[in-house]
């Protein structure tokens, strides 16, 4: 078998031209169809007929068997028309339907049909379209779906072996193409037709003379022949084939389509950043990303994929750093810097720009554009604009400029987020700089006759190097620009500044003097520092330090700072400066300065409008300072005189009374101590007057103790007479104990009693159980009977029972059993059986020793009556409040209950008689049983019982027996 040769396999097409029909190919009428043809003879405009016909055919050709031996290389080439028998069947359709057409020619359906046929001879096997439909667009969007809306088929990118090659069939190609030509003429409006010839030129085997050129005229006649309303249906199939064309092409159909419907620019943009495009293309979508920015800055277009106006610029730069070459222009022709009108002039995106026209080709102003749109709109994005700009300028190799454009970011950025961005990317690229250069001194493959160029290179290696390290080292001073670039009143970074000159006094003097020159007095916080500071530098550092010292000090006290507290501590470091170096007279005479009263002393100390040198002198930081100096090295008579000036000014507060008080005291003048009390008593209103009347009280009684008591008592009356209730307390204790000590019995008596009335209510069960224990100490217990009894009316309830509990105690102690009775059933209507158990229990035990059956039986009837009155739900949740913070103590009452039934037998059987379930309140008299075992049971039945009926009272008729 001899290998076909591509001439001979070429001469095999084309098959259809010229068209086949039974007169020229006999052979492929079939003699089974002759009943049919004479039938199409007789109606050839029957299309029923010609279907039927041609089903006939297909299902004929369907059923062929394939062949048993084949050749690879042949269906490799030729595909559906690798072997003689499906070119005979390809040939039969094609007459059939040509025939048909020729009676026919306005049929949808047989045109159509046909097409397919070739198509898949031609093609190979169509994929199955099935669920493929036109998507409909929201509303506000795109006209079309670009992206997804291509209707064309969508052919397997592998074609060999499946379609006829297009070198060796190209004329078989061109025919099919004209049978498509043909179907148009006659029916030119239908889209399916148009998009079923788009996807046979857009098929991977078609010839190149028909898969480009031809192909975009084809959809330009498709766009001009169908109605508008139909194209939406090509313009997708159109842009994607555009988008697989690319070049010119590319560009012109998306123009064509932009002008229609701008809203996917987007997608074109990053159709033109695609890499195949984008050394050509990139300046268009560099103007195109400009455009959209301004647009979308003045709110006249919305970003179909929801970014920002600072994004869409963000885009720009990258593609100008990207590609700057074929961006940007030269530095020697850019325009930033040359007209300052036009750089601050506003933007006005209406007017033409050459800078956002997509069809102008000059280059952009890269470094003016970034100032103007980016920088001095979008200021808190500076660190990336800077980084982005730098960038630009090191892609176009103009290292100068990039370091030039870096140095200009350090010293404009605010934040450290933006300082540290450009100074990263600063240091990077000045790493790879050194970095290359290092690289090219060691090529091994570098000419050894340009000693010339390796001596510069070597140079500017060394240069690089310093410049980088020179670059790491200035990063601390770097950051302190910025912070005080951000607020230069900050005293605290200037510090920092300060300290990081620290060897270097020079820098040192020039970073105080440049502060203090530029922080404003009335935005700081903290000023005088600077000027201590500074003060102290001198002070420890020159040889005329004092002086310097001095002359800073005289400057700063001129300063009307924020705060007159600031002012007082520069005046307070001055004189401390000056006893530092024993200059005591010097000291003193920098606080008589700063304390000068001035005329007009009648000046509000909180007045900011005036200056603080006018309010000084009401400071009492200062006053207090000075007082201190004086009771150092000054003399008694002269630390008296600044106490008293301070008291004359009224501003002294209790500290400052109580330690002039304290300082006459040391001093033995008490009883100019005890009026310095008296002037701070009438100075002040409680409570401040209080802490002075307590200490001034304490010094007074252990001054004079009881030689002095009338007035003493005086004193007291006097304490006492203005005194609020909740700090009484302390002063009447005071007052009985000197009575108790130095006076008499009933005196101090009645003045417990006088604080049982005018304490608050929290001290007053306190107060009464002092004058209860002194009563009982000096009078015997029956005197206590009125005490007790006034407490208990006085009292608040939950103080009134633990009241009631000591009175009852009282009277068993004296015996009067039916009073201490009286006194527990007065007292059991404050106390809920739930959540005061102890008062029931010592109850029950007083009952059990010196009860009887009638006082039992009563005492529970009161104590179910006690719990019906509790009975409300407030007070069942306190109840149960209180049980759940008990249950944790159930261990501690199991033990406790086993050492009182050692201790106690009676109770035990008590106990086992209420759990055994009896239900009884308690036993009937006819069992006799002693007194002592009639308990209320604390079981379940009992409970049980309770809730049955609160209020019952279990009597028999045999208890009266």
């Amino acid at each position: 078998m001899t290998t076909p040769t591509f001439s001979s396999l070429q001469a095999v097409f084309p098959l259809t031209v010229p068209t086949p029909t039974p007169l020229t190919h006999p052979e492929l009428i079939d003699a089974s169809d002759l009943s049919l043809e004479e039938d199409l003879v007789r109606t050839p405009d029957n299309l029923r007929l010609w279907q039927t016909y041609l089903d006939i055919l297909h299902s004929r050709i369907a059923a062929r068997e394939a062949p048993e031996t084949e050749d690879p290389a042949m269906r490799e080439l030729l595909g559906p028309l690798a072997t003689e028998d499906e070119r005979r069947a390809y040939l039969t359709l094609v007459q059939a339907y040509e025939r048909a057409l020729a009676h026919l020619p306005t049929s949808y359906k047989l045109w159509h049909a046909y097409l397919r046929v070739r198509m898949e001879y031609l093609c190979g096997p169509i994929p199955n379209e099935k669920g493929k439909g036109r998507s409909k667009m929201p509303e506000g969007g795109a006209l079309v779906d670009v992206e997804g809306g291509d209707e064309r088929v969508q052919w397997p990118e592998e074609s060999e072996g499946t379609s006829l090659d297009g070198l060796i069939g190209e004329r078989e190609w061109k025919a099919t193409a004209g049978v498509f030509e043909r179907a148009l003429s006659w029916l030119p409006t239908m889209p399916r037709i148009w998009l079923l010839y788009l996807s046979f030129l857009s098929h991977p085997s078609c010839p190149r003379s028909l898969a480009y050129t031809h192909t975009r005229r084809t959809f330009d006649r498709a766009l001009r022949t169908l109605p508008p309303s139909l194209h939406a249906r090509i313009w997708p199939a159109y842009l994607a084939w555009a988008r697989s064309a690319s070049g010119e092409s590319l560009v012109r159909a998306w123009r064509r389509y932009l002008a229609l419907d701008p809203y996917p620019i987007e997608s074109y943009i990053a159709l033109l950043q695609r890499p195949e495009h984008a050394s050509a293309r990139a300046l268009e979508a560099a103007k195109w990303l400009l455009r959209l920015s301004r647009l979308a800055r003045e709110g006249q277009y919305t970003s179909a994929e929801g970014k920002s106006p600072y994004q869409l610029l963000g885009e720009w730069l990258e593609v100008c750093a990207e590609w700057a070459e074929e961006v940007g222009v030269d530095e020697e022709d850019g325009k930033i810097g040359k007209d300052k009108e036009a750089d601050e002039a506003p933007i006005d995106v209406k007017a033409y720009d050459a800078d956002t026209d997509p069809a102008n080709t000059s280059r952009l102003d890269v470094e003016r554009i970034v100032h103007r749109d980016g920088l001095a709109v979008y200021k808190d994005q500076a660190g990336r604009l800077w980084t982005g700009l730098g960038t630009y300028w090191v892609r176009r190799g103009d290292f100068d400029k990039a370091k030039s454009t870096f140095d200009e970011a350090l010293r404009s950025v605010v934040t450290v987020r933006d300082f540290t961005q450009v100074f990263d990317a600063y240091a990077e690229f000045s790493e790879q700089l050194v970095t290359s250069l290092m690289d090219a001194l060691a090529d091994p493959n570098a000419d050894a006759e340009d000693a010339e160029e390796t001596e510069e290179t070597e140079r500017e290696l060394d240069t690089s190097m310093k410049a980088f390290e020179d670059l790491m080292d200035r990063r601390p001073f770097l950051v302190n620009d910025v912070m005080l670039r951000r607020n230069p009143n900050d005293v605290k970074e200037w510090e920092k500044r300060v300290a990081l000159f620290e060897g270097n006094d020079e820098k040192i003097v020039e970073t105080y003097t440049t502060a203090l020159s530029t922080v404003k007095p009335k935005q700081a916080v903290g000023l005088h520092t600077l000027y201590v500071n500074f003060a102290k530098f001198y002070e420890t550092g020159a040889d005329d330090g004092l002086g310097e010292a001095r002359k800073v000090f005289e400057k700063a006290i001129k300063v009307h700072f924020r705060k007159i507290d600031e002012l007082a501590e520069v005046w307070c470091e001055w004189a401390e400066m000056e006893l530092r170096h024993d200059n005591f007279e010097e000291a003193v005479k920098v606080m008589e300065r700063a304390t000068a009263v001035p005329k007009n002393s009648k000046v509000d100390y909180y007045d900011d409008t005036l200056a603080p040198q006018a309010r000084l002198f009401k400071s009492l930081k200062l006053w207090s300072f000075f007082v201190d100096i004086e009771e150092s090295i000054g003399t008694v008579e002269s630390t008296k005189r600044v106490y008293d000036r301070i008291m004359e000014l009224k501003i002294a507060n209790a500290q400052v009374i109580i330690n002039y008080a304290a300082f006459l005291e040391e001093n033995k003048y008490f009883e100019e101590s005890f009026k310095v009390y008296e002037r701070g008593i009438e100075a002040f209103t409680y409570p401040i007057a209080f802490e002075i009347w307590n200490i001034y009280l304490s010094k007074f009684l252990k001054r004079y103790g009881g030689s002095k008591l009338e007035r003493a008592r005086d004193l007291f009356e006097q304490a006492l007479e203005k005194c609020p209730p909740k700090f009484s307390k302390p002063l009447y204790l005071m007052y009985g104990q000197l009575e108790e000590e130095h006076g008499l019995a009933k005196r101090a008596m009645n003045i417990y009693d006088r604080a049982t009335r005018a304490v608050s209510d929290d001290d007053r069960f306190e107060m009464f159980s002092l004058y209860i224990a002194k009563a009982t100490a000096n009078f015997g217990l029956p005197a206590t009977r009125p005490l007790y009894e006034r407490a208990i009316e006085t009292l608040p309830d939950r103080q009134t029972a633990e009241m009631c509990l000591r009175f009852a105690a009282l009277e068993r102690k004296l015996g009067e059993i039916d009073r201490a009775r009286a006194i527990y059933a007065h007292a059991s209507q404050f106390c809920d059986p739930r959540t005061n158990p102890q008062f029931w229990e010592e109850w029950n035990q007083f009952e059990i020793d010196h009860g009887s059956e009638d006082t039992f039986r009563e005492h529970l009837r009161i104590r179910r009556s006690v719990q019906a009155k509790f009975n409300t739900e407030a007070h069942f949740l306190a109840a149960q409040a209180v049980a759940a913070r008990e249950k944790g103590a159930d261990a501690l009452a199991d033990e406790e209950r086993a050492a009182e039934e050692a201790a106690d037998p009676m109770a035990a059987v008590e106990r086992s008689g209420a759990v055994g379930g009896a239900g009884m309140s308690f036993v009937p008299a006819k069992e006799r049983t002693t007194l002592q075992s009639v308990t209320h049971g604390d079981g379940a039945a009992a409970g049980q019982e309770a809730q049955a009926n609160a209020d019952e009272i279990a009597i028999d008729y045999e208890d009266f027996e």
